[in-house]
């Protein structure tokens, strides 16, 4: 491949691991490690500064693309947005594209990620096929599923770089179609909604259609719909939501659609689901002064950042006499035949809309050690991220601990990417201590990276 900042030789691959592992062992044992890359989208925010940073953002471009295989090698720090332009051309993109841009291959992995292909493809890891992974303890492996570094293949899903960093990885890909038409199909009940999921994971078809991608938006508990994407060669004109329009109100508006494949990987990011209106982006008059390169989640998310340093949302709610806001941003994982049940709960007692479906069942029947689904299961993630006024003096974190418990009564499982507020003994019987303990002695029994429960739930 070329030598630009979108593509990378093995040789230079190599040059740059060599100079991260001199960085590695140049800081001290003593102190805790983070990775120093431009992007996160994490919405853990550290209140602690005695952290050394780790400059990997060298490791952030695709080594190679093959066609034959459909296959793609690229470093752990390539963004989706990235890999998406490099695999596109040969028309092939990664069997799970993550719904923001940023988002880097290597974070999908060690934390995770999902989409509208994951009822067929289940979640971004389980396209992997080989790791290079920088341990704890120093040292570079490789981890594949038949080799000796196995059950670190296993364990790397949701260890969120408490074990190490991806490197270099290779995925699978699959072929695409220049376009994806969309039917956006309403149900008056989640019920209803959660028969036809059933239905359309089962047969990957609906009223005889092919289905190759779904998701879904909850708007009330009377207004469900269904998104179900298929490819295509040709049609009409494609519509486009970078510009004036906005995907998320489409879905009410329009019962069928077509997009680009690329402007449908995407259709989420330019407004960040629904998010962006809470910047003013989404209002006719803003948005067309708004740069349509700041019209990006990457964008977004620095601006919650700031606005989480400076205090300023509670700010004005103190001088509008109103009770502070709780961030409620999670991603939860309910077994179909639950999600009646969890989105009453969610109405009744969170009161955030809309909410993002997606449905996930896993590819491997083997499963993954820190990450417990059920194989035999199909799940579906429930994705919200808004803020809920505490009222009556309520402690921070009361609605976000509200939904773990519900989550845990209805054997959901919860991403660790936000704040978590379970204690040490509920959170290890959740994530698996025995095998997470086992990998850390293997793989950093010093402790030179925080663990688990200290990274995603402590440091806050």
């Amino acid at each position: 491949m070329g030598t630009d900042r979108g593509t990378a030789t093995e040789g230079e691959h190599a040059d740059e691991v060599a100079a991260v592992l001199a960085r590695y062992g140049r800081i001290p044992k003593s102190v805790p490690i983070r990775l120093a890359k431009p992007t996160s989208n994490l919405f853990r925010f550290r209140s602690s500064s005695q952290q050394a940073s780790l400059d990997v953002s060298g490791l952030d471009r695709v080594l190679e693309v093959d066609p034959d295989n459909r296959t793609a090698e690229v470093q752990g720090m390539v963004t989706y947005e990235r890999l998406v332009d490099a695999t596109l051309p040969y028309g092939l993109m990664p069997r799970v594209v993550p719904q923001l841009k940023t988002i880097t291959i290597g974070g999908a992995i060690a934390g995770l990620g999902i989409e509208s292909t994951s009822f067929r493809n289940g979640l971004p890891h389980e396209s992997v096929l080989e790791m290079e992974i920088l341990t704890g303890d120093g040292r570079v492996v490789l981890a594949r599923p038949d080799n000796e570094h196995a059950d670190l293949f296993r364990g790397f899903p949701n260890s969120y770089g408490s074990l190490g960093y991806a490197l270099r990885l290779v995925i699978e890909l699959e072929p695409v179609e220049p376009h994806v038409r969309l039917r956006h199909v309403r149900f008056d009940s989640v019920s209803d909604c959660a028969e036809a999921l059933s239905r359309i994971c089962a047969d990957h078809e609906y009223e005889d259609r092919r289905v190759d991608f779904v998701d879904g938006t909850v708007f009330g508990s009377h207004e469900t719909y269904l998104t179900l994407g298929t490819f295509v060669t040709e049609g009409p004109p494609t519509s486009d939501y970078t510009g004036r329009h906005v995907y998320y109100r489409s879905i009410q508006r329009r019962e069928l659609d077509r997009l680009s494949i690329r402007d449908y990987l995407w259709r989420w990011d330019t407004d960040w689901f629904w998010c962006s209106r809470a910047f003013g982006a989404q209002h006719p008059l803003v948005r067309p002064l708004w740069p349509r390169r700041y019209r990006r989640s990457d964008v977004y998310r620095k601006l919650v950042a700031l606005d989480r340093r400076l205090g300023l949302t509670d700010r004005i709610s103190r001088w509008r006499g109103q009770p502070p806001n709780e961030p409620v941003i999670q991603d939860v994982e309910i077994p179909l035949e639950r999600l009646a049940e969890f989105l009453d709960f969610f109405e009744r007692e969170i009161g955030i809309s809309p909410v993002w479906l997606c449905p996930v069942r896993l590819r491997d029947s083997q499963g993954w050690s820190l990450y417990p689904m059920d194989p035999e299961t199909l799940y579906v993630n429930v994705g919200f991220w808004s803020t809920v006024g505490l009222d009556g003096g309520k402690p921070m974190g009361t609605h976000n601990r509200a939904i773990e418990e519900k989550v845990t009564e209805l054997d959901g499982h919860k991403s660790l990417y936000s704040t978590s507020y379970y204690d040490e003994e509920e959170f290890w019987r959740l994530y698996n201590r025995p095998a997470y303990e086992r990998l850390k002695r293997c793989y950093d029994a010093d402790g030179r990276l925080p663990g688990l429960y200290e990274k995603c739930v402590r440091d806050k």
